[in-house]
């Protein structure tokens, strides 16, 4: 009989050395742990349909399929024959298995019928999706040669079978076998879930769970033992941020309240309109936290344009009248350049102290950018470290050693998801004391994303769109299938310019040059070509359908003086067209521009595209934003791009977006390099699970804190949040 097996076990003991060796290389799997953790993405069902249409060119895939017919033919290049299969999934979807050499065998092998896993890359060849050479298994009544049926799928064919995250060198199928193995010897550990909670939300014990997720004996047996892993998942994150949240309300900090007869008033007084009830109601919310002797930690969210900039600027107004700094770190030079002309028109004399025609009680607002001059950066930084700046504006350059504050009080963070944790945290660390913080994003976040993400921070939501904005109507523009339509867009482009307005045109790519941050690889992986850049399409829409127009360029890579002057030249109405690239995405506002067309679109997220568009319609005309793309459809990268042009709900698109996106990088699996088991929790879909999961643990860590009565679980939730994960939410 084998010797037991823990979560410890290295797989070499278990599976052979040749096996452990792929599995830690292709899949970062080393332990029995590791493994009993690697869970299926999803379960086939023969006679379920995969759904080959919905296969993106470029994916690795395994799909369930039934073999239709063959054809052997020669090849053209060189000696030999061609063997083609098409198998189809039933719902009308079909993909084409294309074979090299001379391969009888396979030909009898794959015989009309046949039902079979298949595992490869999909291309694309003459319009059809293929995969080229695939791993297979066939399922039932036997096989041949490389194709041999398994005992296990032997055992699965019929049932549910589980399909595996993968690898090129390591088909689901012998992933599955690992598995098989594994379990047979596995012992699981202790149940860590304390008991009563166990009882209380039905949950299985974590043996049969770990069991059924992997060789599930029913449908029902599987979804009992999901539900109690996501449960896991849920309840580590919601432990931590709690503990978190309870642990942060007794760190001191300077109490900023309001003052009467101060900056704030004046500056209320002197607002050119009225402010929104909800700016009003959110005010309210963030005067009582400046007050509070703990540090304000806030997410404000809010669509683009419903006026979180003024709702920023009167918070730092409180913390200048109580003696204090406030700073606001903005993401690009542009966006900052902006903040720092906008927030002095709108404190016009109460933002220029020591300057002819200052208010009595005026302040200085400063800008801290990398490309200030030797000069212009000495006096600055004189102003912020001597507290004559109340204000204080800036980059990255902000977290620079040299960059000292007299007291900073508050920061705020504008456009949160441009920024890492430890260039956020970095900031913060810049006070004597916590200071307050602000997180600002115009990406909408969802409810439990909100609940998950940052469950440590007090969240504020505008909804209310400011009097003056105008409706956007959103289009996708079919390149490839109807070029026709791209015609006609650049025309309404025109007919815009000749009505006495503006465009954007944007694109995914600078050019020629060293790469940045806002912009992808020139090539992906698929072979697809090159992403449009700004400084090739500029020059040909200055030839071509935008001729006579004035077309400028704007583009990450410009010097911070000529990004400036491109800037101003087009809010001047200088220039009729800015070709960019996502630099605009944020805080650039034009009111006279009112058509945006992006092209490959379908290189951007949902959210991005959303931001994107949030630049026209600023004005009393309406706004248009036309997507171009090449994307097929029924694709889903095209899915995306109709599902953003059919609404402009931001919280409808989030939902989108958190779908469509890995959950890993919501929950911060790439931000902190470290290998995670959250894995099974959605949170678009387990929404009512993570608010019992919150409930519980707020339970639980008011009546012990640091979980020393629960040590099995304080070890759980430290292996699935590890300390890094636990500082990323912490700092979020």
């Amino acid at each position: 009989m084998s010797e037991p097996a823990t979560v410890d076990t290295p797989l070499k003991k278990l599976v052979g050395d040749k096996t452990a060796k792929a599995l830690a290389t292709h899949l970062d799997l080393h332990t029995a742990g590791d493994l009993v953790y690697h869970f299926p993405r999803r379960y086939d069902e023969r006679g379920e349909h995969t759904d080959i249409r919905s296969l993106d060119v470029g994916e690795q895939v395994t799909v369930l399929a039934q073999v239709q017919r063959t054809a052997v033919r020669p090849m053209r290049q060189r000696r030999g024959n061609l063997l083609e299969v098409t198998v189809g999934d039933g719902s009308g979807g079909v993909l084409t298995l294309t074979f090299f050499g001379n391969q009888a065998w396979r030909e009898r092998e794959l015989r009309p019928g046949r039902w079979g896993l298949f595992a490869g890359k999909v291309t694309e060849f003459r319009g059809k999706r293929q995969l080229n050479g695939p791993e297979y298994v066939l399922l039932g009544e036997g096989g041949d040669g490389e194709a041999a049926v398994n005992d296990e799928i032997e055992e699965f064919a019929g049932a549910l079978i589980p399909v595996y995250p993968a690898a090129a060198a390591l088909p689901t199928w012998v992933i599955a076998r690992c598995v098989r193995v594994v379990l047979d010897t596995f012992t699981p550990p202790d149940d860590p879930l304390p008991a009563d909670v166990r009882a209380g939300r039905k949950l299985v014990g974590l043996g049969t769970a770990l069991k059924e997720i992997h060789r599930p004996s029913s449908k029902e047996a599987l979804h009992r033992a999901r539900r109690r892993l996501k449960w896991d998942e849920a309840f580590a994150v919601q432990l931590t941020l709690v503990q978190r949240k309870h642990r942060a309300a007794d760190w001191p900090a300077r109490p900023r309240p309001a003052r009467p007869g101060g900056l704030l008033e004046a500056f209320d007084a002197r607002l050119p309109y009225e402010l929104t009830e909800g700016q009003r109601d959110v005010g309210v919310e963030i005067a009582a936290d400046l007050a509070a002797p703990h540090p304000m930690h806030r997410l404000l969210q809010g669509e683009v344009g419903s006026g979180k900039t003024v709702v920023a600027l009167r918070a730092m107004l409180q913390v200048v009248d109580a003696g204090g700094q406030a700073a606001l770190l903005a993401p690009t030079e542009v966006l900052a350049a902006q903040h720092h002309r906008g927030m002095l028109d709108l404190l016009g004399p109460l933002g220029r102290a020591g300057e002819l025609g200052s208010a009595e009680h005026a302040t200085r607002v400063e800008l801290v950018t990398g490309s200030l001059g030797a000069a212009a950066r000495r006096r600055a930084l004189g102003e912020v470290a001597s507290g004559a700046a109340g204000i204080v504006l800036g980059t990255h350059a902000l977290l620079y050693e040299g960059v000292d504050f007299a007291d900073l009080g508050l920061v705020v963070v504008d456009e949160q998801h441009r920024f890492g944790v430890e260039q956020r945290d970095a900031l913060r660390a810049k006070a004597d004391q916590p200071p307050h913080v602000l997180v600002m994003t115009a990406t909408p976040i969802p409810r439990t994303v909100a609940m998950t993400v940052y469950g440590d921070l007090e969240v504020s939501t505008l909804s209310q769109l400011p009097r003056g904005r105008s409706p956007i109507a959103s289009h996708v523009v079919p390149a490839a299938e109807k070029p026709a339509y791209l015609d006609r867009a650049w025309r309404r482009l025109r007919e815009e310019v000749n009505a006495g307005h503006q465009a954007y045109v944007v694109c995914p790519r600078i050019g020629d040059g060293p790469t940045s941050d806002e912009e992808p690889p020139p090539e992906d992986d698929n072979g697809r070509r090159p992403p449009l850049a700004v400084t090739e399409v500029a020059p040909l829409l200055a030839e071509g359908p935008l001729h006579g127009l004035r077309i400028g360029v704007l583009h990450g890579r410009l010097p911070a003086d000529e990004k400036d002057a491109v800037m101003r030249s087009f809010a001047a109405g200088d220039l009729d067209v800015l070709v960019a690239t996502t630099v605009i995405e944020v805080g650039v506002d034009v009111p006279n521009a009112t058509v945006m067309i992006v092209l490959d679109a379908d290189r951007f997220g949902v959210s991005q595209l959303h931001q994107l568009r949030g630049r026209v319609g600023r004005g009393a005309a309406a706004g248009l934003c036309l997507l171009v793309s090449e994307a097929a459809e029924g694709s889903s990268a095209r899915e995306r791009l109709d599902a953003v042009a059919s609404t402009s709900d931001g919280f409808k698109l989030a939902e989108l977006d958190l779908e469509q996106r890995r959950e890993g990088d919501v929950l911060g699996a790439t931000q902190s390099g470290h290998r995670s088991h959250l894995r099974l929790l959605s949170l678009r879909r387990d929404t009512e699970l993570i608010r019992d999961a919150r409930a519980e643990a707020i339970t639980l860590i008011e009546d012990d804190p640091e979980l020393t009565r629960n040590p099995a679980l304080a070890a759980s939730v430290a292996a699935l949040v590890d300390e890094d994960r636990a500082e990323y939410l912490e700092k979020g």
